[in-house]
């Protein structure tokens, strides 16, 4: 079966007993490594040669394509908020939060501002950077924890883009790892499913789940939206090279943002209505509760393993890497884990000064504003980890353009 390196047993054969023709195993998007070539392969394509059926052969052909990032934008909402602004409102200066996160400035989402405008606005520049029209867009997947719809913020994202044609659109949660889930969700559906461009979308507005009388959460966290584009290619120009993910709930004590309880009394009475034990129909979300000293324990012993074996799994060592783009959590955060993976600073990429942490949008903002910047180039090999509430990490080895 799949694994979350994305790695699978040479033979499946409890799946091919279930599912026939052999086209339900590839077009799941299940790959091994091919050592050789760097590069993603259908395990079973890896078996030799045999007769296939016309089924098999298109599977076959599905599984050889590879995926590449062509396109990326960001966009950011017009309030910025700098450590001063803060120190009148909280108990706290500037020399206070940049010594122990490195933050000196955050953007803030105002009441009329919508972080779905935003998020349209980061994937309408990565689309026009690739050069690809919205009806050509196969697939869009909006990495979120802080949608404007119960049921998800992706489809309309499509409708403000002008996809005619109603591709699939959808929400990932999964906190500040989000984006690095919906990268390998993309290639998934490129390898495996035939797509040929899909919008991976990172958009969070985590400053209205804050607590903005709490100095040491209301510092770190900003809104921001980024974007890029996956779009197939020949085997030969992938542009994953290997990935790596995680989660394990049992931390999830020390970074939520639970549901609100209700303190109403509704013990039932001997006479007592029903609707007195049925929920208000007002539920919400509670403001962010982080334990910091433990989230950073957590980060710097868990992101330089998942890159080093994500780094074993592509078939390259550090020194392959040219750039390493970490979730933007805390300055002290990227120092370690650059210092543990041996990675000079003049190849660390780092925005977490001006924007704080944007959760999801974290990874392709910082990836945008260096591609634009001139930065990055094309060919470039990027180690990039996402790490985050649930607790969920992840890294993946990519190489951009």
């Amino acid at each position: 079966m799949a694994n979350a390196s994305g790695l699978v047993a040479p033979t499946l054969p409890s799946l091919r007993r279930r599912f026939s023709p052999t086209l339900g195993v590839y077009r799941s998007g299940f790959w091994s490594y091919d050592g050789v070539s760097r590069r993603m392969v259908c395990s079973s394509a890896a078996q030799g040669a045999e007769k296939l059926s016309p089924a098999e052969s298109k599977a076959r052909r599905l599984v050889s394509k590879g995926c590449k990032l062509v396109g990326c934008g960001s966009a950011l909402p017009s309030i910025q908020i700098s450590n001063d602004d803060l120190s009148e409102i909280v108990d706290t200066n500037d020399e206070w939060i940049s010594v122990r996160t490195g933050i000196r400035n955050r953007r803030i989402l105002s009441r009329k501002d919508s972080l779905t405008a935003l998020a349209t606005e980061a994937a309408q520049k990565a689309l026009q950077m690739a050069e690809v029209e919205p009806n050509d867009v196969d697939l869009v997947l909006l990495c979120t924890s802080t949608p404007e719809d119960l049921f998800g913020s992706a489809p309309q994202i499509q409708k403000a883009l002008g996809c005619s044609h109603n591709p699939l659109a959808y929400d990932i949660t999964a906190a500040c790892s989000g984006f690095l889930l919906g990268l390998v969700s993309a290639a998934c559906y490129i390898r495996g499913g035939g797509f040929n461009n899909v919008l991976v979308i990172g958009a969070d507005a985590l400053s209205r789940y804050v607590d903005w009388t709490d100095r040491g959460s209301c510092i770190l966290f900003g809104d921001a939206a980024g974007a890029v584009l996956l779009q197939s290619c020949d085997s030969e120009e992938d542009g994953l090279f290997a990935f790596d993910m995680h989660s394990d709930g049992e931390g999830q004590r020390h970074l939520k943002a639970g549901m609100k309880e209700d303190n109403t009394d509704q013990e039932l009475a001997t006479n007592g209505s029903l609707l007195e034990l049925l929920p208000k129909g007002s539920s919400s979300y509670s403001c962010i509760e982080m334990n910091g000293k433990e989230v950073f324990r957590f980060a710097v012993r868990v992101v330089p393993h998942s890159i080093e074996l994500a780094l074993e799994k592509a078939g390259l060592g550090v020194s392959s890497i040219d750039w390493l783009i970490l979730h933007q959590a805390n300055q002290r955060i990227i120092d370690a884990v650059a210092t543990r993976l041996e990675v000079p600073q003049e190849r660390v990429i780092s925005n977490l000064a001006n924007y704080g942490n944007t959760s999801a949008a974290s990874i392709p903002l910082a990836l945008d504003e260096a591609v634009r910047s001139g930065k990055v180039q094309a060919g470039d090999t990027i180690a990039t980890a996402g790490f985050g509430a649930g607790l969920t990490w992840g890294s993946a080895i990519i190489r951009w353009g």
